[in-house]
């Protein structure tokens, strides 16, 4: 479980709370269960998803942001250059390219090595191969990412029409009996709708949109490791050079210590 991002989650939410609750005087809060300003701000930016996202995208979205915050699920990099790593020693050693991919966990890395022992394109064009489906699975994702992002100015949009709307039906009613003690609560739940449609694109909207993001840029690395890690297995390469020149992609922070990897598997 991601225990930083949740906690964030929660402070982020708190202090949303926190400007309501010192804010509304007296502590009238049902007023922003305003059910005509929920509908256009939320109904609205739905159908605006609908057509430029498609809905179906809009939830897996959500599915891929949400399990990154809960459960913490963010690329290994240590893990991935350490699959790299056994998979060059096996290789060395004449393990077989099919025996290798069952044992390799990475969905990429199992179809660089697939492409290899098909053996139907070799050589720099095959690196070529991968290097072009690295870059368009990077665009698609970082596309989808942006894309999600722009829904963030129709929130705002769609509360300010539901401003405008409520101010119309407000001055319409102006010549009516008690009109000027109507004003005040009136105006208070115009402004609902564009409260609302702020907290959509700023406590909804961007977080997931930033946070897709950052995972189309880990996705990018990741495989941008994998690939020059295919290149050494094919070369043949001594997997503690492997390991050194597959760090060069990391900080130090996150690089691989190779000799403990070498140290427990002599233990072993």
């Amino acid at each position: 479980m991601n225990i930083w991002s949740i906690l964030g989650l929660f402070l982020f939410l708190g202090v949303v709370l926190a400007g309501v609750v010192t804010t509304i005087t007296p502590k009238e809060y049902h007023m922003f269960a305003d059910l005509p300003a929920i509908f256009l701000v939320v109904g609205g930016t739905l159908g605006v998803a609908s057509i430029t996202v498609q809905l179906n995208k809009v939830g897996t979205l959500f599915k891929v942001f949400f399990i990154r915050l809960i459960k913490g699920k963010r690329i290994e990099y240590k893990n991935v250059i350490k699959e790299v790593m056994l998979s060059s020693e096996s290789y060395r050693r004449g393990e077989s390219l099919p025996e290798i991919i069952k044992k390799v966990h990475d969905h990429f890395f199992k179809e660089c090595l697939q492409l290899i022992d098909d053996n139907v394109v070799k050589g720099e064009e095959l690196f070529d191969l991968l290097d072009d489906r690295v870059k368009n699975m990077h665009n698609h994702y970082s596309e989808e990412a942006n894309r999600f992002k722009s829904l963030a100015k129709f929130p705002p949009a769609f509360g300010l029409m539901g401003t405008v709307l409520g101010m119309i039906a407000l001055l319409s009613n102006l010549g009516g009996a008690d009109a000027m003690k109507l004003i005040g609560p009136a105006m208070g739940t115009c402004l609902v709708a564009t409260f609302l449609g702020i907290v959509m694109a700023n406590v909804v909207v961007l977080p997931v949109g930033e946070s897709l993001g950052e995972a189309s840029k880990e996705v990018y690395l990741k495989n941008k490791i994998i690939v020059e890690g295919v290149r050494l297995i094919v070369a043949k390469t001594n997997p503690i050079i492997v390991a050194e020149k597959l760090n060069t992609f990391l900080l130090p922070s996150d690089r691989v210590n190779w000799k403990e990897l070498v140290s427990n598997e002599g233990k072993a």
